[in-house]
């Protein structure tokens, strides 16, 4: 197989365990809210926020005992969001360790840079 196509294999790996992993959270989050409420919607206010804030209050309610449907819907959607970083960072790895090629290597990181700064910036 060549590097190229390993390059491929993993990054779908990668795409297809962050979608179904945030399918199942999500899944079981919705499923469980409508088994104790009856209902499928939930109270939402994310305004202000980042997606490090966003982890970082679930990550503190789970560590404090608060395991809730919300908790599985956010943790669900959070992976969602993460998916693509990680798919980044894969090829930074792969590009910087594997191909060893400087070139793709930094292009990767400034693109990683710029979703860090996204993702988890003020």
């Amino acid at each position: 197989m060549s590097r190229a196509r390993r390059l491929d294999v993993i990054v779908g790996y990668v795409l297809l365990a962050g979608v179904l992993a945030s399918l199942a959270l999500i899944a079981g989050g919705v499923v469980w809210h409508r088994a104790l409420y009856g209902d499928f919607r939930f109270d939402y206010r994310l305004a202000g926020t980042t997606v490090f804030g966003f982890v970082a209050e679930d990550v503190r309610e789970l560590l404090a005992g608060a395991l809730r449907p919300r908790l599985l819907l956010n943790v669900g959607m959070a992976v969602l969001l993460l998916t693509p970083y990680t798919r980044v960072l894969a090829s930074l790895v792969y590009f910087a360790f594997v191909e060893r090629n400087p070139k793709y290597a930094a292009i990767t990181a400034i693109v990683l840079g710029t979703l860090t700064y996204t993702l988890f910036g003020r």
